[in-house]
Order: structure tokens, then sequence, then C-alpha cells
């Protein structure tokens, strides 16, 4: 799962980089290299392997810096307009690039994709795209693609007699007979709020389209005053009233296990996550997960504007560039590496489903090539890859977000009250 790691907060910044990387200076410190900086986990074995490629062959040297801990894009930002910035770095494309775009210290990637199409080609739109500012490129992706599936037990659907709901009226009569069934219909980690905000999105996009949040997302706060939103959020309100989640919703969490442990234990019926779900429940319920853990795409809604091959969740990861880097060409080279069969085995090796245009080629070949088909076919073929509303936004509207989101479900909040939190969040 991508979420942001980083370096204990009370090491001082260049002692923290020289600390969990492998070199120090960055994009402004003409040292002759170029500095990568990603999210340290174990995905580094691919981003090592690559850089040592890339070495083999270049005059100039890339050295990969890594943060682990809890805070990387606030180290980040902390760097990012210092002689310590690294010349490429791993973020999550929409906001959590913006600010950097609105304060000119990325490099627009258009002048290398006019001298190598393929930086975009390769690439599947719906994902690329999501690194796209006011209308140029900044970003090209990495690692792979994570979007939010529906998750099931299916002895537990069988011996209930469910099958997986293809849509929302279908969900709904699922939820009645899970609970017949004295089983909870419907697995969510709310004390860590972002499983819950999954909802959300999804339901926003089914009922309204991609159209209503990307005007949110621009600016426009009466998207959250629409009848589709309205509607979505009543529809969320009957699906908490159906207790399809519980009582105890709120003191479960993923992030510990809980969540997915309800699922593998047939304590209930359904869980909707991101693609990493897949290598958790085989890491904690290997058994569980060879025999009965199932999947599919979020259900239709009868009557929305939103198409039902439409996707939610985190598009990928990008690299984007400094725009002071000494060394453009190098990294531009450096770049090209993302589309190479040779990432492309490696990430899928790793569990990781990269969203090149020939990934599909690789994929029988891969450790588990049922799964991974279905998720690249879902996203190949989606009209619209929604990122999560939490990653689209500017960090700093994160906790804003999050709270509104937690308090709606609860019926902390009434309608009014949600598109009134949802209209105060900064969108820059």
């Amino acid at each position: 799962m991508s979420r942001v790691v980083a370096c204990s907060a009370t090491m001082a910044l260049a002692a923290s980089l020289a600390a969990c990387g492998s070199g120090s200076g960055g994009g402004s410190s003409d040292d002759g290299k170029i500095h990568v900086l990603v999210y340290g986990d174990a995905a580094n074995k691919v981003e090592k392997q690559i850089v040592e490629t890339f070495n083999k062959t270049s005059k100039v040297k890339a050295v990969l810096d890594t943060i682990p801990g809890a805070d990387y894009q606030k180290k980040l930002q902390t760097i990012i307009n210092t002689p310590q910035a690294p010349d490429v770095f791993f973020n999550w494309g929409g906001g959590s690039i913006k600010p950097f775009v609105k304060a000119d210290l990325l490099l627009p990637l258009d002048d290398f994709i006019k001298k190598n199409p393929d930086l975009e080609k390769k690439f599947l739109p719906s994902v690329f795209d999501n690194a796209v500012v006011d209308g140029k490129p900044y970003g090209i992706p990495m690692r792979g693609t994570q979007p939010v599936l529906l998750f099931h037990n299916k002895k537990v659907l069988e011996e209930a007699g469910v099958q997986p709901p293809k849509t929302w009226d279908e969900l709904l009569d699922a939820v009645e007979k899970l609970k017949d069934a004295g089983v909870t219909p419907i697995a969510l980690g709310g004390g860590d709020v972002w499983p819950t905000q999954m909802w959300f999105q999804y339901l926003y996009d089914r009922i309204a389209g991609p159209e209503l949040f990307a005007k949110a997302i621009g600016g426009d706060k009466s998207a959250w005053e629409s009848p589709e939103s309205k509607k979505a959020l009543d529809m969320i309100r009957e699906l908490v009233k159906a207790d399809a989640f519980g009582k105890n919703y709120d003191s479960v969490k993923y992030t510990n296990g809980g969540s997915v442990q309800l699922v593998a234990s047939g304590k209930a019926g359904f869980e909707l996550m991101g693609s990493w779900y897949y290598s958790q429940q085989l890491t904690d319920h290997p058994d569980f997960a060879e025999k009965d853990l199932g999947y599919t795409a979020f259900p239709a809604v009868e009557g929305g504007k939103g198409d039902p091959a439409n996707v939610a969740g985190n598009t990928n990861n990008y690299y984007s560039v400094m725009k002071k880097t000494k060394h453009p060409e190098a990294v531009a080279e450096f770049l090209k590496l993302m589309y190479s069969d040779d990432f492309v085995k490696a990430q899928l090796d790793i569990g990781n489903l990269p969203t090149t245009t020939d990934t599909g080629k690789f994929i029988d070949g891969s450790g588990t090539p049922e799964y991974s088909r279905f998720q690249y076919d879902l996203v190949a073929d989606a009209p619209s890859f929604q990122l999560s509303w939490d990653q689209a936004y500017p960090q700093k509207a994160s906790s804003d977000m999050h709270k509104a989101i937690q308090q709606f479900f609860n019926g902390q909040l009434d309608t009014d009250g949600f598109i009134k939190a949802m209209q105060a969040l900064p969108t820059e």
C-alpha cells in the first residue's frame, strides 16, 4: 500500500537524507550526479535495480535517496526549495504536486516528450493524465496502479446466497442477506477514516460522473451543493442506516489488520479497498487469500451519469523533475527506463502493476496472473480513473476532509454541514 513514510522528524534534514539515502547533495548542488528521492519501502528493490541499470551506461550517475518513516510529504516540502532538493522525486500526482507547480519549482516535461514521445505514449492515458497540471505534464508514471476494488469472502457469500453485486440494488440486497446470516455485510476500517472516503469517491463518480469532482477540485464550490452531490450523500446515509458496516466500524482499523481479519475469518462479507489488499491478505491470511478471496469492480448505479467502467483509487506514483536540475538530459534518459521491459517485469515480480501500454504481455508470467489481468483490463478500459480525494486535494486539506467524512458517516454532520465543510477545503 503506498502510504507515505519518512525518517524520524527529530533528525536534522541534511543528516536524515544522508542516513536514509545512499548519497548527499541534490538537484541544486552540482555534485555531478542526479539524485532520485523515493518513498522508502520494499519497492526500493526495483528502484535500486533501475538506478544500477542506468549507471552502467550513463556518464552522469544517479543516486537513490530514500526517506523511510511517517512523513515523506512533510520532509519533501521542507527540502523542495533548498540545495538539498533532489533532481527527481516520487509523488502521487494530482494535489501532491500542484503547490510545487504553482511555486514554479517543477520542470514541465513537454520538451522531454517532444524529443521522445514514448514518455507519454507508452503509458495508459487515464493514468498519465493525473500528473498533468494546467495542461502541462509534470510526472512520468512509475511503480504501479492501485485501483480500489470490492473484495469479498467467497465462502461467506455462497453460504448467504449472495453473488458479487453488479448494481447498487444488488449490493443493498446482499447487505440484508448477509445480516440475516449473522455476518457484518461490509468490513470497514473506519478508525483510519481514509477507507471510509473510498465509498464517497466511488458513489460520487457513479452518480455524477467525473465532472463533478473535477469542478470541485478546480475551485467550483457549487459542485458540492448540486443535486447529484446530495443524492450521493443520501445513498451513503442509507447504507450506514442499513447497518451495512455494523455498529463498531470506527473502532476497527485497516492499518492494524482489523478489517482484513474480519473478512478472512468470515465475520464480514465485503471490504472496499485498494488493490494492495490482495497482497495484504496473502501476507496475513495466505490460506484464505489463495482459496476464498474474491474481487469485483464497484457496482453500477442505475440512472447515474458515471460510466460503470470508471475507476477510483491511486492511479500510480510518479517521478517529477525539479526545474533546478543541472542534468536535464541525463534525467530524460533515466525516465525512459520507466517503460522498459526490465522495469515492467521487475515491478510485476514484487506485486506491482505498471501502467505501460504493453504491461499486458508480461502478466501471464507473473506470480498472480489472474488478479493482475483483472486489474490491468479494468484500468486499461476505464474512461476515467479518479484519483483518491485525499491525494487529489492538497495535503493541507486532508485532515479537514477526513473529519467531515467521518462526522457525516457517524451522523454528527448533516448533508448541509458536509457540503459546507467540503466547500471550505483549499484547492491550491
